[in-house]
């Protein structure tokens, strides 16, 4: 489908804000803007897929070949 164009120390930062955002999510008390926590989804899925697609609409690749 995608080509990986995410790799290593992007990978992981992706994966670890991911995981902080959407435990915050259950730590925090609840406020309206409680929902944005789920945000998180975005970069821990991109980076256990290992591909974003803005990176392939920007042309950027952070992996290494």
């Amino acid at each position: 489908m995608f080509k990986n164009n995410v790799g290593g120390i992007d990978r992981t930062l992706r994966i670890v804000i991911g995981l902080a955002l959407i435990i915050g999510f259950f730590v925090t008390p609840p406020s309206p803007y409680h929902w944005l926590y789920w945000i998180g989804l975005i970069p821990l899925a991109t980076g256990l897929l290992g591909t974003c697609p803005l990176y392939s609409m920007l042309g950027v690749n952070t992996c290494k070949k």
